[in-house]
């Protein structure tokens, strides 16, 4: 049996060796070409599936959202979830925008040369973030708000601080300023710098003054921005950034300012112009003033008052006599409705009864807030 297996074997690799007949040619050239075809569908499918330039800048967050309104999408959606957003804040924009003309009037006559100045944007960072962002070396400027009682952080960039000093010690227009690196700030450097700082925060209070005023002081000033740490990390804050352009140098300047130094302003910076009164009739009020100031009301003279108990109250007949524990110079308690508006002594004028004020109108302790909360919480 094992021997006829082998025959078998060896019969079918020798048919295998045999020349094809035309017909078997052909059959097997036609095999070859339906793989071929196979092949091709394949690679073409392939080929389908490779994405084009437009499809992988949008996989990666390259390209702007379809909205219009600069979202990203993609992996940039990814990596910028943990950004921070908070409410817009109207005023802000205004304020800033009026803080650009101001700077490009003030640095061209600290430079004695035409600067140009641009709001490149206003967004809500993270404290944290935004300090591990900071590119050394850089020049950064803590200062206090005074009325407001919380700091800010304004942050020179490495770029416009070689040009600020370039360009306030003579250099030539027209020319990148050369950048040193490996070495502190000089104390000429740092002079200049600080007057530059002083010019921002300066036109920052005018760009304040309108809506609140508010006094701008220099605490100190870093170059490490580990030594800056005016809020928590995690605290969101407001990065304002403006771009100096000087004859082919500049740079860009950013005023930081964590929402906690700007709460007390919260109110006003909401609203969408100054003066903005949400709610509110003027003509209204002012009509309302005039007929509560010409109001009639009924004050009340009470000489004495006294408590007794119900039982003798009960037991009380005509002809009985009560004594009131006053005396002719015992002041009286003048009263409109349920409540007493000030004191008075009891005399005669002509033959009329007066009553002479001894104490000043007694104001209620109500408040306009409580007031509107007792009417819109009736319940409580």
């Amino acid at each position: 049996m094992a021997n006829d297996d082998l025959e078998a074997r060896d019969n079918d690799k020798d048919k295998d060796k045999l020349p094809l007949t035309p017909e078997g040619m052909a059959a097997e050239w036609a095999t070859m070409s339906d793989i071929a075809a196979d092949d091709g569908g394949e690679q073409e499918a392939n080929i389908d599936r490779l994405m084009n330039q437009e499809e992988i800048d949008t996989m990666l967050g390259f390209s702007i959202g379809d909205d219009g309104k600069g979202g990203r999408n993609g992996i940039q959606a990814i990596v910028d979830s943990g950004s921070v957003t908070y409410e817009r804040l109207p005023m802000l924009e205004i304020i800033f925008e009026r803080l650009v003309r101001l700077l490009s009037t003030s640095l061209r006559n600290l430079f004695s040369d035409n600067v140009e100045v641009t709001l490149e944007g206003i967004r809500s960072v993270r404290f944290g973030d935004y300090i591990n962002s900071i590119s050394l070396p850089a020049m950064l400027a803590v200062f206090k708000a005074e009325e407001w009682d919380n700091f800010g952080l304004v942050t020179i960039e490495s770029a416009l601080t070689y040009s600020v000093l370039d360009t306030m010690l003579g250099g030539k227009r027209g020319q990148a300023a050369a950048r040193v690196d490996g070495r502190p700030f000089t104390s000429i450097e740092m002079s200049l710098l600080r007057r530059v700082i002083g010019v921002v925060l300066g036109d920052a209070e005018a760009a304040f003054r309108p809506l609140s005023p508010v006094n701008f002081r220099v605490d100190r000033i870093e170059s490490n921005p580990r030594f800056v740490s005016i809020s928590r990390p995690a605290n969101a804050a407001i990065r304002v950034e403006l771009r100096f352009d000087m004859e082919g140098r500049g740079g860009s300047l950013h005023l930081l300012l964590p929402y906690a130094t700007i709460e007390p302003i919260r109110e006003l910076l909401l609203e969408s112009f100054m003066g903005e009164k949400l709610g509110r009739d003027p003509i209204w009020e002012n009509h309302l003033a005039t007929e509560v100031w010409q109001a009639d009301v009924a004050v009340k003279c009470v000489l004495h008052e006294c408590t007794m108990p119900l039982k003798r109250v009960m037991k009380l007949e005509i002809g009985d006599t009560l004594m009131f524990d006053a005396r002719p110079d015992s002041v009286a308690s003048l009263r409109c409705g349920d409540f007493i508006v000030s004191e008075g002594r009891i005399g005669r004028v002509d033959d009329k009864i007066a009553v002479q004020v001894v104490s000043p109108l007694r104001r209620s302790k109500t408040t306009m807030a409580a007031f509107d909360t007792s009417h819109l919480n009736p319940a409580s």
